[in-house]
């Protein structure tokens, strides 16, 4: 309630009211200057409020008052509940915890005003999960209550946490939440055979390494606890088989380390133990962390193919043996309690089994050609055993047949097959030292022998000095040898081996006399430098011949200008006058027309045959005209000009127009006068030419020449 001192009740006064909530929350009463809430107030939504209140005058308008400020705080209830803000909760502890092992610590929030009363004051308690875990009334920490609690037993809890305000008396207000407890695993438990022998039936055919049973030892504990290591016991059958782990199923697998055979031994048996690889040294006390188990495997018969008595055959024969002898044998058996026959046979795969055979009841390997050692040494092929009984049961096996040596071949010289000689040597010395070589695979300690030829035994030039382990010296017998007098020397050397039968060769060594410096050193062997002058260098001898090779040069051009020229004279002469043909494109005009062609072509015959080629034009191919003798009457030339006439018809490469060939030295002022042979016999009034014209426009220049009687000359002829 607001009251101003100058407020006389008379109504003069009006009450304002303004600030947080003036109007929606709160309302004056203008005259009385009463103040009423006029909805709920919620101290968790707005715990005060500050408001201005001022008096005013009702006629003028104008404060009595200065604005006064005052403050209207909402008293708290407990209207809020406790409340879990992180709920529902998920928490895990060890299987086995002594009691008040720690869990989990709960927390709830009360939204009252924990200043005022009691209403934000919380209590915990445990609605469900009792006995197992209990919880502090006040911090909310929930802890084990009973010893020893099993995993295996019960793994899951759910416990009902409740949270009561007014410090959980009559009255106040509660809120609960979810706790899921799991228990967690550790290796409190040892693994346990659920039997204590298990029974495999195992066939012998099983191959080594492969899977032939799998045991398991159950562990109730979880995860890495649970995991499983088993070993099989010293005893009977364990060198025979392994065991290991499956990781996914922890079983464990049971292996063949070594064949089995039921002819052999038809049981096994032997221990497994299996125990855990994670010990937990807490539990140590209860027992051992391990089992065992009994394993009795029986062998199954089972049809087997044969075996051979070896793993691998070894055999020698001597190289070119006759055909058929036997080398050797193989042997296979069938083990099985019914024995079989066995047959024997060569895995053909490729030519090199050709060369031998097998019985195939036997086994005897023989050859089926004659051998040679140095073409192939060593021979490796496979024999196949199968049983008569069932033929689909084979087994293999190596063999290798090594080719012994027969002493066939002499031994020869090793390279270099020749040496040389200084002219200045001296009796006695060593110039080349030389060994042996055998295509025979030489036995050990096999020896060649050196030795001179009977003929060159009397030749005082040169020795052969055997130096008894395979090698030998060749020494000089003179004191100087001459290149001039004997540039080459041909020593023939026997050589021995000392096999059986004894093979030996001659070998001739080709010995060059070399000029050699005062320390032994060759400057030359050349043949050319026996002529040359002591004391001439090779510089010296190379400017001789370039100036040798100049003079020859210098002669030889000098005799061909020489030749040139005469002939070009010979040429040139008049009395080298002949008749030569040139194929020209259009009329000529006799000797006085020089512009037409060049006159020296007619006049140098070696010209001619160069240039035979027409000057107008310049064709695919070259024809050459026919020389035929000369005309003796009218009817030979008409004959000529029709062949020629054909001829250039069917001629691609003749010119699509008259060719007229111009003889040399015709035309008007000719000193030899007409060479034609038109009018030799005959007249121009004994031939008709009127035929001419029947042949078309190329030869209508030459019917024009002989169809006028009046402009006929006798001294041009085409």
């Amino acid at each position: 309630k607001l009251h101003s001192d100058l407020d006389k009740g008379v109504g003069t006064v009006k009450y304002t009211l303004s600030g947080d909530g003036a109007g929606t929350v709160f309302t004056i009463d203008e005259t009385t200057g009463d103040i009423h809430a006029i909805r709920s107030l919620d101290r968790e939504e707005k715990p005060f409020y500050t408001l201005r209140a001022q008096a005013v005058d009702v006629d003028t308008k104008k404060p009595l008052e200065p604005e006064s400020e005052f403050i209207i705080k909402v008293q708290d209830i407990n209207d809020n509940e406790p409340k879990f803000l992180d709920g529902p909760y998920v928490a895990s502890v060890p299987e086995m915890s002594p009691v008040g092992a720690y869990v989990l610590q709960v927390k709830a929030t009360d939204a009252d005003d924990p200043t005022y009363g009691n209403s934000a004051r919380v209590v915990y308690s445990i609605l469900q999960g009792q006995p197992y875990f209990s919880i502090d009334p006040k911090t909310g920490v929930i802890r084990t209550a009973l010893p020893n609690m099993d995993r295996e037993v019960k793994e899951q809890y759910q416990v009902l946490i409740q949270a009561k305000d007014m410090g959980g008396q009559l009255g106040g207000l509660a809120g609960t939440t979810t706790v899921n407890i799991t228990l967690t695993d550790v290796n409190d438990n040892p693994p346990r055979f659920p039997k204590s022998i298990f029974h495999l039936k195992v066939p012998e055919s099983s191959q080594v390494g492969s899977a032939i049973g799998r045991i398991r030892a159950v562990d109730p504990d979880f995860g890495k606890n649970a995991e499983i290591e088993y070993n099989i016991v010293p005893g009977d059958g364990g060198n025979l088989f392994d065991i290991t782990t499956d990781e996914y199923t922890q079983e464990g697998v049971i292996k063949l380390k070594k064949p089995l055979d039921f002819e052999t031994k038809k049981a096994y048996t032997f221990k497994v133990e299996a125990s855990n690889l994670h010990l937990d040294h807490r539990f140590h006390s209860v027992g051992p962390f391990k089992d065992t188990a009994t394993v009795k495997i029986n062998v199954l018969d089972m049809d087997e193919p044969p075996v051979f008595s070896k793993p691998m055959y070894t055999m020698e024969v001597y190289e070119d043996t006759p055909v058929g002898t036997i080398i050797g044998a193989v042997t296979a058996q069938d083990l099985d309690a019914g024995s079989s026959s066995v047959r024997y046979f060569i895995d053909w795969k490729n030519d090199v089994d050709s060369y031998f055979t097998i019985d195939a009841t036997e086994g005897t390997i023989a050859t089926n050609e004659l051998l040679d050692r140095e073409s192939t040494a060593q021979y490796n092929f496979s024999i196949i055993a199968s049983k008569v009984s069932n033929p689909l049961l084979t087994s293999k096996v190596n063999v290798i047949i090594n080719v012994l040596d027969v002493n066939e071949f002499p031994p020869e010289i090793s390279v270099p097959y020749e040496t040389s000689v200084c002219e200045n040597a001296k009796p006695g010395q060593v110039i080349q030292t030389i060994t042996a070589a055998d295509k025979d695979l030489s036995p050990a300690g096999q020896r060649f022998s050196f030795k001179l030829s009977s003929e060159a035994s009397n030749k005082p030039n040169f020795t052969v000095h055997d130096y008894r382990n395979n090698t030998a010296g060749i020494e000089t017998r003179r004191n100087g040898y001459s290149r001039r007098q004997q540039e080459l020397y041909f020593l023939p050397i026997v050589i021995e081996d000392s096999s059986y039968p004894v093979q030996s060769s001659t070998n001739t060594l080709t010995i060059r006399v070399c000029r050699c410096d005062s320390d032994g050193t060759i400057q030359s062997c050349n043949v050319e430098a026996i002529f040359l002058p002591v004391g001439l260098s090779t510089g010296a001898l190379i400017a001789i011949l370039l100036c040798i090779v100049i003079l020859l040069v210098i002669v030889v051009l000098y005799v061909a200008l020489r030749r040139q020229k005469k002939k070009d004279t010979l040429m040139t002469s008049k009395e080298d006058i002949r008749d030569n043909v040139i194929h020209y494109d259009d009329e000529g005009g006799g000797e006085e027309d020089t512009q037409a062609f060049d006159i020296g072509a007619l006049r140098n015959p070696k010209v001619i045959e160069e240039n035979k080629i027409r000057r107008d034009i310049k064709p695919d191919t070259l024809r050459f005209p026919r020389h035929r003798p000369p005309a003796e009457d009218n009817t030979d030339i008409r004959d000529f000009i029709n062949q020629r006439l054909q001829e250039n018809d069917v001629d691609p490469s003749a010119p699509p127009y008259d060719s007229l060939a111009t003889y040399a030295y015709e035309g008007n002022g000719s000193v030899a006068e007409s060479l034609s042979s038109i009018d030799s016999l005959t007249t121009e009034a004994d031939q008709d030419y009127d035929y001419l014209s029947d042949w078309g426009p190329r030869f209508k220049i030459l019917a024009d020449m002989f169809g006028e009687e009046e402009s006929y000359n006798p001294d041009k002829v085409t």
